[in-house]
């Protein structure tokens, strides 16, 4: 029998004075299994202890928003009765240890955090992020995950629909794969998580419990070292199969009045699912254990209370009901077992052959859960950048910009996802700044897009924060769309160091400030802290998955080119080349403050480019972002096959520096956008003319060919899996 002592505890993550408190609260020594309970639920993965006092600053209201963070997944009002539902959820750790079954988890997690509360997942979009990509190691880690992402998402029926792909040594140990869904629901018709009605039954729906995933929410909450490579038990196996029977089910069974409440199992498995339910209805509740469908022999209570199996439901049931949903359970092939009901104790009790293995109290684990307002160190803004010299020509600039790493196409990625299952997807992949799903049965869509640049983050965390959000925003305003809300996924390092928690703290005031400007709450999100390897930090990468929506499908721009349109860029070029791939990939310099974020500049450009967009002036939009002016018309020429004509004069920094709150809009009538524009206080700028010739003209008299841009744009990746 094992001993439950401060080592014991110390081993599953939780310090001496948790311990302490531990023992507090329940008089006595806890079990191996009440231990074990504590420990997930104040793990960092579950109980975000080092990060709930910054992330009260973000704003969560609107109008527009029926559910903000504390449930599953963050609801809002897309007009005709109808609520998008979406969330972005990290699976990093898992992921470098087993890439494959750590991204495909991933993603049928978050699957299963959207429709558990009512939704039809409609698209899954994700954020991804590597270390060099001269090491073997990042090579097997993006072929894993990639072939994850695709494998689980093409099974389930659910396209992946967007996304982003990044390179820095900074991700070598520990590269992020954060996952986001998003859901439509009729908005009579949303499900939640709080337990009700003593002596209703819980019921169990779903794949047999194993002991795949044990102990994978602590795992989560700790720092890479040299043996992390031992802890693949603690990694999920997931079948994509069971999800979609799954789905199906729980949305059939949701079509009935037999549901009083329903939530996934996720982190922390049986334990979280049943502690929260519990928790936020303020009741009890009591398990046996002998009845949890499994498919490994002689599992313990303290297993099964971990286990992180996957494809797994608890259900609260009217007790009338529960025939019926058993049928409609067992029709879709799915286990269903009554393993507990709700009492009025306000405690977790958990049996298991005649033997009491857990009872505790359910308001400590989640009231008396640790709260760290651990130091900051403000980290130093850096100098803004001085002159640059580079006699690179603009047009082997471009060709070298084109095929980094970091702003080649991503087609041998996105063409291993089905974007287009379900027949709803108006615009995929390397066609517009945001995927565009249309709505079943109605000519509504959304538009959905992730977005942040770590590089800017590392340098200037809340300017970085603020330009994530403003991005996210930006690329949906370049559609068409109203950008409506947010959900965020915040990767960072060690908390427990002063630097890391400033890096957040400065982080979260700029995401605050933009997210207020830009009418842009927050509805949901993910922190995953300790993303470091032997002591060596990620960047701080605050993901942003952003939603937006279109009344009419068929008002959405993308970013392709036809020939015999004028191309005007809106918004102030100034040059800055500060953190900018330019004098990354041709100086070799990693320095220099980010572009500045003005706030209420990039609510009135973006403001001013959709109202053209809807007047139906722009036949193409894209926003302005790595690489400058230069790379957008390059990335526009290549997604219309359209050769285009630039002009005016303009040194490296003016047709490669990131300014933000940019466009380039592609319209017939250049006179008439640039009054409107002037009249409205907006800068812009003929800067060309696109045309029939398949080749890209630079104003120095340079020319490309589009066969020669193409090359080296889609040339990166065959090269690399060759």
């Amino acid at each position: 029998m094992t001993d439950v002592n401060l080592t014991l505890a110390k081993s599953f993550g939780l310090n001496e004075e948790e311990w302490g408190k531990v023992l507090e609260i329940m008089g006595r020594t806890p079990s191996l299994t009440e231990l074990g309970i504590f420990s997930v639920m104040w793990s960092e993965h579950c109980s975000y202890k080092s990060s709930r006092v910054w992330l009260k600053e973000l704003p969560t209201k609107a109008p527009w928003v029926i559910h903000g963070p504390g449930e599953n997944a963050g609801v809002i009002d897309i007009g005709d009765g109808l609520a998008a539902i979406f969330k972005m959820e990290s699976h990093n750790h898992p992921s470098f240890i087993e890439p494959y079954q750590g991204a495909a988890t991933g993603v049928g997690g978050i699957l299963r955090d959207v429709f558990t509360m009512g939704a039809r997942p409609i698209a899954n979009l994700n954020a991804l992020r590597f270390g060099d990509p001269a090491l073997p190691v990042t090579k097997r880690v993006v072929d894993g995950v990639v072939r994850g992402i695709g494998g689980y998402g093409n099974c389930v029926g659910v396209p992946t629909v967007g996304g982003e792909v990044n390179f820095h040594p900074a991700y070598n140990g520990n590269p992020l794969v954060n996952a986001m869904t998003v859901g439509i629901a009729h908005q009579d018709r949303i499900f939640l998580s709080a337990a009700a009605g003593v002596g209703n039954p819980v019921v169990y729906v779903g794949s047999k419990t194993g002991r795949d995933g044990i102990h994978g929410a602590t795992m989560a909450s700790t720092e890479f070292d040299a043996a992390s490579e031992d802890k693949r038990p603690t990694v999920q196996v997931g079948d994509p199969f069971t999800e979609k029977l799954l789905i199906e089910a729980c949305l059939e069974l949701m079509q009935t009045d037999a549901i009083v409440a329903i939530q996934d199992m996720g982190a922390a498995g049986l334990t979280s699912s049943s502690v929260e339910m519990a928790g936020k209805g303020g009741v009890g509740i009591e398990l046996n254990l002998d009845d949890v469908p499994q498919r490994e022999t002689g599992m313990s209570a303290y297993e099964m209370m971990l286990s992180e199996s996957q494809e797994r439901m608890l259900l609260v049931l009217k007790p009338e009901r529960s025939n019926m949903a058993r049928a409609i359970i067992e029709k879709w092939d799915l286990d269903y077992a009554v393993i507990g009901h709700i009492t009025d104790t306000g405690r977790i009790v958990v049996k298991h052959k005649g033997q009491t293995e857990a009872d505790i109290p359910l308001s400590p684990l989640a009231d008396a859960a640790p709260l760290y307002n651990r130091p900051i160190a403000e980290t130093l803004k850096p100098a803004k950048l001085g002159p640059i010299t580079s006699h690179a020509p603009l047009d082997q600039a471009l060709m070298k910009l084109v095929g980094s790493p970091d702003l080649c196409s991503r087609r041998w990625i996105f063409d291993q996802y089905d974007s287009s299952v379900g027949g709803q997807t108006v615009k995929r992949p390397a066609q517009a700044d945001a995927a565009i799903v249309r709505l079943d049965g109605s000519n509504r869509a959304l538009a959905i897009t992730t977005d942040v640049t770590p590089r800017y983050c590392v340098a200037d965390a809340e300017v970085g924060g603020a330009q994530a959000v403003a991005e996210a925003w930006r690329n949906i305003t370049a559609t068409g769309a109203k950008p409506l809300a947010i959900t965020d996924n915040m990767n960072f390092g060690n908390p427990e160091k002063p630097e890391i928690m400033g890096q957040f703290a400065s982080a979260i005031k700029g995401m605050a400030a933009a997210c207020k400007a830009l009418d842009f709450p927050v509805v949901s999100g993910n922190v995953s802290l300790y993303n470091e390897t032997e002591g060596k930090p990620i960047l701080p990468t605050p993901a942003i998955g952003a939603v937006g929506v279109l009344a009419d499908a068929a008002q959405a721009v993308g970013y392709g080119l036809v020939s015999g349109l004028s191309l005007v860029a809106v918004g102030d070029t100034k040059g800055e080349l500060g953190c900018s791939l330019y004098l990354r990939e041709l100086l070799n310099r990693e320095e220099g403050a980010p572009p500045p974020v003005d706030l209420v500049v990039e609510r009135r450009n973006g403001d001013f480019v959709r109202a053209q967009i809807l007047s139906g002036e722009v036949q193409a939009c894209h926003d302005v972002s790595d690489g400058g002016l230069l790379v957008a018309v390059a990335e526009m020429a290549l997604a219309g096959d359209c050769g285009a004509e630039l002009t005016g004069a303009g040194a490296a920094e003016y047709w490669f520096g990131e300014d933000q709150g940019r466009y380039i809009l592609a319209v017939k009538d250049a006179h008439k956008l640039l009054a409107a524009a002037a009249a409205a206080g907006i800068p812009a700028q003929h800067i060309g003319r696109s045309s029939d010739e398949k080749k890209l003209t630079l104003p120095d008299g340079l020319a490309i060919s589009l066969p020669q841009l193409r090359e080296a744009h889609e040339g990166f990746f065959p090269r690399w899996f060759a």
